[in-house]
């Protein structure tokens, strides 16, 4: 196996759903512009509240991806 140099991109995706689909959508967002991504890591989960319940939730990830 090759040595890998990994770049670290940071995101913050949002959905009315859960925090799943939170993390997909800012995946499938950065997807359409960036190749070669390898990992994910959450670092932050946080979320919006409306008349008492939670509106959409936001979850901050860091995706790592190799440089060609």
């Amino acid at each position: 196996m090759s040595n890998h140099v990994y770049k670290i991109l940071e995101l913050t995706g949002s959905s009315t759903s859960g925090i799943e689909d939170a993390v997909s959508t800012a995946i499938a967002k950065a997807g359409e512009t960036v190749r070669n991504m390898q990992w994910f890591e959450v670092v932050e989960t946080r979320g919006h509240i409306q008349d008492g319940k939670v509106a959409h939730w936001q979850v901050t990830v860091k995706i790592g991806f190799t440089l060609e």
